[in-house]
């Protein structure tokens, strides 16, 4: 293994964490804090003439007063396939329409609701957590199997410490993220 392709392997490296704390982020939006956010509903899929479309580019949404989303279909004929997209997504929550809006009220969360929204906030971060080690793993060995190769033994420590450096950084980064999202979820 070249110097090059052990740099190219790295860098791939550090893509992946990147793209393991950018998943997190998503992931961490879906799961609601008993707040009213967009963000709710980013992944539920509308029937729009017979194609999955994401519900954002058919509808005006908007959360008002905290604990309610406004869904205002661009056409009025959407509003039934709507309501349904959101009550086949699983999300514990129910639409209810007036013929020209439809209005999602997001009642209250429990202490019990609260807790098991924590652990699933924390289960995302542990998944991310052995993500980052697999992208981890990866460079360990391509560091190892260059050395293995003729590249420079304390060249390759040092790489190694690096690669480690970098998985310190990004695990931080899903502690904090976790972290902020179970404030959130418990801030009543």
């Amino acid at each position: 293994m070249t110097t090059e392709e052990l740099e190219e392997n790295i860098e791939m490296g550090e893509l992946e964490m990147e793209g393991t704390i950018d998943y997190l982020q998503n992931e961490l939006k879906k799961v609601r804090a008993g707040k009213a956010s967009p963000s709710m509903l980013s992944s539920i899929m509308v029937d729009y003439y017979g194609s999955p479309t994401p519900q954002k580019q058919v509808t005006n949404l908007s959360a008002s007063q905290g604990r309610n989303h406004s869904i205002q279909p661009w056409e009025k004929y959407m509003i039934s396939p709507i309501e349904k997209a959101i009550m086949t997504a699983n999300l514990g929550l129910n639409p209810q329409n007036n013929g020209d809006i439809i209005i999602i009220n997001i009642p209250a969360l429990t202490e019990e609701r609260r807790r098991g929204l924590v652990r699933q906030a924390k289960q995302l971060g542990e998944d991310a957590k052995v993500s980052l080690r697999s992208a981890r793993h990866k460079m360990m060995d391509s560091v190892k199997k260059a050395v293995k190769n003729g590249y420079p033994e304390d060249a390759g420590k040092r790489q190694e410490e690096e690669v480690q450096k970098m998985t310190d950084n990004f695990g931080s980064k899903v502690s904090s993220l976790v972290e902020q999202k179970e404030k959130d979820i418990m801030t009543v």
